[in-house]
């Protein structure tokens, strides 16, 4: 993972994935976060998760909308405002941050590595809650 910082868009993977979601047609945009949501949270515990850094950056944009969430500001993120994204795309979020945070799971493995595991933990955590939060879960 080309990473320059800590945050939900900083590393090249997912400053790609934003390019991607401003290229999808507006009705299009929800299956595009849906996507790659399902492709983390439907690995099994026993296989290795790769990647999740688009996973970590569509649930950063679908908090962004709930409330308490912290809108995506930063220049690697969509250019264009997301249409109002479907309500049940917060619990996927929740599944595929769940997995993301358990063994096995390539970008929990790199942050550790790199000595900001905990830190890289608290900011998915943060996520997590808000998530959870607006699907009153």
């Amino acid at each position: 993972m080309g990473a320059w910082d800590i945050g939900h868009f900083d590393n090249d993977t997912a400053a790609d994935f934003g390019g991607r979601v401003d290229d999808a047609e507006p009705g299009k945009k929800a299956d595009v976060l849906r996507d790659v949501l399902t492709a983390v949270a439907d690995t099994g515990p026993a296989d290795y998760a790769d990647g999740g850094e688009e996973a970590v950056a569509a649930a950063a944009l679908i908090a962004a909308q709930c409330p308490g969430g912290e809108p995506v500001t930063t220049a690697y993120g969509p250019k264009e405002p997301l249409p109002p994204l479907p309500a049940d795309l917060r619990p996927l979020a929740v599944r595929a941050l769940d997995r993301l945070t358990a063994k096995n799971a390539e970008p929990l493995d790199l942050w550790a590595d790199a000595g900001a595991g905990q830190e890289w933990l608290a900011g998915i955590a943060a996520l997590r809650a808000v998530l959870v939060g607006a699907s009153g879960e």
